[in-house]
């Protein structure tokens, strides 16, 4: 009798740490773009969670700044990521706190310290995206050329089948919506249609994700970096500084669409340790898990 209470208590430990989180990630994508366009599979995906329409991008409002404070659970004043170009060999801002290699400390660095058997995987197609993030604590690296990016969900979907015991974090990333933007301009109807085309892929990703019985047990976020205005983006216009943020999964409210909470970009590390158990949270991320999402 005691031998088999070990073995459920083993087994519950194990179903309540093998976390499956799948990170969606749209580059550019305004509220306004989001309330422009019609995007019924990620509202069908986050039907049972919520959405928030007020999310702050950390300044400037520019790309790696604020996919680095998405990862990394801190702001620019703290990563030291101010601009597109920064690279670890040549940057004007020292980092607070980096690891032995030089790089802030990352989600994926956080997990794979607190449970070695955890598997990452980081799917991308804007180069520099990369660059603030330790590859060693990455599994699965897939970069994809000229804004393409359907290879990267077939190989995303391939990486979580195969790991589907362990707990598994996917950061699954396009920039084709942003470049929209910059060459159509926002709002533009070349621009809302990239939304839309993303819409239909996330569909097929989820599909496959529910045919092979891997979607129950999954926590799904929607994130993006900043909005814009006209064809660019980094200044303080409401077009630019307010922009989607979505999350579903068991331990998560359903709030639907919701404003009932600040949020930050460097809010996500914060959300996705707790979702994980991790408890070691690096000094530097100032972010914060919100009380107000979880059961």
């Amino acid at each position: 009798m005691k031998h088999l209470l070990s073995v459920l208590l083993l087994l519950s430990y194990i179903n309540l740490n093998a976390q499956r989180v799948v990170i969606i990630g749209l580059d550019g994508i305004s509220t306004e773009g989001f309330k422009g366009s019609k995007h019924p599979n990620i509202d069908n995906l986050f039907a049972n969670g919520l959405m928030t329409l007020t999310t702050r991008p950390v300044m400037p409002s520019v790309t790696l700044p604020n996919w680095t404070s998405h990862l990394t659970g801190q702001g620019p004043e703290e990563h030291g990521i101010t601009a597109n170009n920064w690279t670890l060999a040549n940057h004007p801002l020292k980092a607070i706190e980096t690891d032995q290699d030089g790089y802030s400390p990352s989600i994926f660095k956080l997990l794979k310290d607190g449970n070695a058997k955890a598997k990452t995987a980081f799917y991308y197609n804007w180069a520099e995206l990369i660059n603030p993030i330790n590859k060693k604590y990455l599994d699965e690296v897939s970069f994809e050329e000229k804004d393409k990016y359907q290879d990267n969900y077939a190989k995303a979907l391939d990486f979580v089948a195969k790991n589907q015991k362990s707990p598994t974090l996917v950061f699954l990333y396009s920039v084709h919506t942003d470049h929209a933007g910059h060459d159509h301009k926002w709002m533009s109807p070349e621009y809302i249609s990239s939304i839309e085309e993303a819409d239909s892929a996330i569909g097929s990703f989820i599909s496959k994700l529910k045919e092979q019985n891997l979607y129950e047990d999954t926590y799904f976020l929607f994130i993006t970096d900043h909005g814009g205005i006209g064809t660019g983006h980094g200044g303080v216009t409401m077009n630019e500084m307010e922009i989607p943020w979505g999350i579903t999964g068991k331990k998560i409210k359903n709030l639907g669409v919701t404003d009932s909470f600040f949020n930050n970009n460097k809010n996500t590390s914060l959300v996705l340790a707790q979702i994980f158990g991790l408890k070691a949270i690096p000094k530097s991320w100032t972010g914060i898990a919100p009380k107000a999402i979880f059961k």
